[in-house]
């Protein structure tokens, strides 16, 4: 079982049952004496008096009643016990619980110590759970005080282990000195609150064993938990008995059986190989201790007497030039992260490569990870100076781990590389040999291959032919070449399918497969060999999205990598069809829910707000972040696709444009978009530039919000669009009145109220007076208010006597005019 795994375990319940509601009570007037009886139970726990084993002292406990070995799960006086069988239970005139060592109530031997108002219904109340709980007026929804808060040994379910940081109450568990004595022994386990969370277990004050730190991945058919880190609490569901283990009760041998405990092998004690090493648990018959890359034992002579515990430091001829000198990182496979105390989460929401640079531009981080976060993406995890405690998980669990090492190591493990390949291809060439002494007898198989290897040739330069014409006069590919993205003319970097291939994973192209269809033609959903779902985009013979268009969003695609842009896989042409295959995005555009009435109701305020984010953070990426500054041209609500998590990825850059880097704007004589769309400038006179995205992102943000189409707008007005309506509601002071009637009970109005300013600011007629994306990302992440916007253009209106031969849309033209009818992907 993964190591990992085995931490989830020990992180849910160690004892879970199914209860019921049932409650049992003790009233404020009753007083129960000592004795090895009962006090109260229900249909799994018992409260009353024990003798641990041979032991002839009393305690206050909880244990369950229908196991018949007695399992204490709970002891009030654990380091205060009563001697003999004297012992009284009552609340006092204080409404606190208090034990007391003998019948004239004069030893106090243990209180809950609060401090509540006593009324006539005060009453302590043992719960189904386990929880003892002293509650006020008749209801546990006053709670005053819970055994839950204060755990000793073992953690039930509904328990919370962690930091209450309000109120500094710290739930931690602590094993028995012995069978026979529940007094607080010299093991603990605690929670970890700093850098990224996770549990230690102590002996006495020195670190004894640590788990692998949160995020936790997840096991599929197991215990429910849970994981809660705000700024007044943190905590976990875990369980904990002596050792660090998981009980199982087994109904036939009536008996708690071990499942699983921790530390169990000599590479889960805390720190073993010290410092800047990693602990092999399978090196039965060797050392386990291994340095990291790029660093060397710091005392040989206890590391060669098999003493690892001084750990390792940077290697001496190499430790001046680590950074800033052609450093990198060498990866460190399936380990056991290291101790996470020190360590940073960058950014809860990065990609590896991003990751990698945000590492390397700080000379104190040591190593990273990139590791999958639910519901977030990767999260970049560095770490600065010393990396402690790493196990490694032979069994493919943990995370991969990038270590920073300086040049001549990263050149010493191109050496092995190289040394292997060569290894190969000796091998290869004996391979060879052998089958060329066997050549006489498949002569004739031989030449039928090479004539399909021909026949596969002459196919492969045709394709190529396709994305090779015409270079010299497209821009796109100019300024790829211009910005070192083509290596070869001939050999552009693409993956070609094989038409047999996708024809197989569509079903011949079924109508049943059709996901959504557009001006370009139709998308269908596959299914390849290997069980990977895809897209196919299958450009119409009738599209007027050419060969141009093609070749543009194949090549530009390709080199793009952002988590809200759709990711493309290739492409296939056979004569005149051609195909671009993407990822499969299982919820299709934003259109297909935002304009239905049923499944409008899906979209909270909530996922529409973080719809708006990650569409302004892609547009963002090709305006700034990325290595070219990329115009969209045609961004629109159906060109928004959706994940299964209902994560936001832009498509179909098959208009798009790039600029150099000091480029501004630029004029073209064919516009193509979108009608309801465009910005004012560029339908009009042909003039893009970035401040066209941003027209185009504000009408999505107001289609978002109203969930009603800008292109499809009608009111008593039929000449006003959606930007007309809004600015007329805003001028009015009566802005919320846009907001989808299905959001009424989950948006903030505050939140809305920005987001509309946001989406008027960029529709404003004037390209100047539109913010960058930059700007719309800060605004959006802030509270601030934003400048008020100026009147937006009204270019846009409906009609009848103008038509749009491919949308049946109006439209206006100047020069070759190209618009799109919006369509469902």
């Amino acid at each position: 079982m993964a190591a990992e795994e085995l931490l989830l375990y020990l992180l849910l319940l160690i004892l879970r049952f199914i209860f019921s509601m049932s409650i049992d009570t003790i009233t404020i007037n009753q007083t129960i004496t000592g004795g090895n009886f009962l006090i109260s139970q229900n249909n799994t726990f018992a409260l009353g008096f024990f003798s641990p084993g041979s032991s002839s002292y009393r305690y206050l406990g909880i244990w369950f009643h229908k196991v018949s070995g007695q399992t204490v799960v709970w002891v009030a006086n654990r380091n205060n016990p009563i001697n003999g069988s004297s012992g009284v239970l009552s609340i006092n005139q204080y409404g606190n619980l208090v034990l007391y060592g003998d019948r004239d109530r004069k030893t106090q031997v243990w209180s809950t110590n609060i401090s509540v108002e006593a009324t006539g219904d005060c009453e302590a109340q043992l719960l189904d759970s386990g929880n003892l709980v002293l509650v006020r007026g008749g209801t546990s929804e006053r709670i005053a005080w819970q055994s839950f808060d204060y755990p000793t040994n073992t953690l039930l379910q509904g328990m919370k282990f962690g930091l209450d940081k309000k109120t500094g109450l710290n739930r931690f568990l602590t094993s028995w000195r012995s069978a026979d004595d529940p007094g607080s022994g010299e093991y603990s386990v605690r929670l970890n609150p700093s850098g990224s969370p996770q549990f230690f277990q102590y002996k006495g004050a020195n670190q004894y064993w640590r788990s692998v730190p949160w995020p936790w991945k997840t096991i599929a058919n197991v215990y429910n938990y849970s994981f809660l880190n705000t700024e007044d609490e943190i905590y976990f569901r875990y369980s904990y008995t002596g050792f660090v283990k998981w009980l199982i009760w087994h109904e036939m041998e009536a008996q708690w059986m071990d499942f699983w405990s921790a530390p169990k092998y000599r590479c889960d004690w805390y720190g073993v190989c010290g410092a800047n090493s990693k602990c092999e648990p399978n090196n039965v018959n060797t050392f386990e201790c291994a340095c990291l890359p790029g660093y060397e034992p710091k005392f040989p002579r206890d590391w060669h007497l098999r003493d690892g515990s001084g750990g390792c430091v940077r290697k001496r001829l190499q430790s001046s030039s680590v950074c800033g000198h052609g450093e990198g990182f060498l990866k460190v496979e399936h380990v056991k992260v290291p101790d996470t105390t020190a360590a940073i989460w960058v950014d809860m929401s990065m990609s590896h490569l991003d990751c990698e640079q945000e590492c390397k531009m700080n000379c104190s981080c040591s190593a990273y990870a990139s590791i999958p976060i639910a519901e977030k993406g990767t999260g970049c995890l560095a770490w600065y100076g010393d990396l402690m405690d790493i196990i490694n998980l032979s069994d493919n669990s943990g995370y991969d781990l990038y270590v920073r090492v300086d040049a001549l190591e990263l050149a010493k493990d191109g050496t092995k590389s190289n040394g292997f390949l060569q290894m190969k291809g000796i091998l290869v060439v004996v391979i060879l040999s052998f089958i060329s002494a066997w050549l006489v007898i498949i002569t004739f198989i031989y030449f039928w291959f090479w004539r399909r290897r021909k026949t596969g040739i002459r196919k492969n330069r045709l394709n190529k032919k396709l994305f090779d014409s015409g270079i010299g006069s497209n821009y796109f590919e100019d300024s790829l070449e211009e910005n070192g993205l083509i290596r070869s003319r001939n050999q552009p970097d693409l993956l070609f399918f094989d038409f047999g291939r996708i024809l197989a994973a569509t079903n011949n192209f079924s109508a049943t497969n059709i996901l959504g269809q557009g001006g370009f033609g139709s998308v269908y959903k596959g299914k390849l060999s290997n069980g990977q779902e895809i897209a196919v985009k299958r450009m119409s013979k009738n599209s007027r999205q050419g060969i141009e268009e093609f070749k543009t969003e194949v090549m530009l695609i390709a080199k793009l990598q952002h988590r809200n842009l759709v990711k493309l896989l290739g492409c296939c042409t056979k004569k005149k069809e051609q195909m671009l295959i993407y990822e499969y995005v299982a919820n299709k555009s934003l259109d297909h829910f935002l304009f239905d009435q049923e499944r409008r109701l899906l979209l909270d305020w909530g996922k529409r707000f973080n719809i708006i984010v990650g569409i302004a953070r892609g547009i963002l990426y090709l305006h700034q972040d990325s290595r070219l500054r990329i115009i969209h041209r045609d961004l629109k609500s159906s060109n928004i696709l959706l994940d299964d998590e209902m994560n936001q990825k832009i498509s179909d850059f098959g208009m798009a444009r790039i600029f150099k880097c000091d480029q501004i704007q630029d004029k073209t004589n064919r516009v193509v978009g979108t009608y309801g769309y465009m910005s004012p400038e560029y339908a009009v006179f042909g003039k893009f530039s970035t401040k066209s995205d941003i027209f185009s992102f504000g009408v999505i943000l107001l289609e978002i919000i109203s969930g009603k189409r800008s292109n499809g707008f009608n009111q008593e007005d039929a000449s006003l669009s959606l930007i007309g309506h809004v600015w007329e509601l805003w001028r009015e002071g009566r802005t919320l009145e846009m907001v989808d009637s299905s959001l009424v009970e989950s948006y903030k109005p505050d939140e809305v109220f920005r987001c509309i300013q946001i989406g008027l600011l960029c529709v404003q007629e004037d390209a100047v007076d539109r913010p960058t994306m930059s700007a719309v990302v800060l605004m959006l992440n802030s509270e601030k208010t934003p400048p008020s916007p100026k009147q937006p253009a009204f270019i846009f209106r409906t009609s009848s006597n103008t038509s749009n031969s491919r949308g049946g849309e109006g439209s206006c033209s100047v020069n070759e005019l190209s618009i799109t009818a919006d369509a469902t992907r």
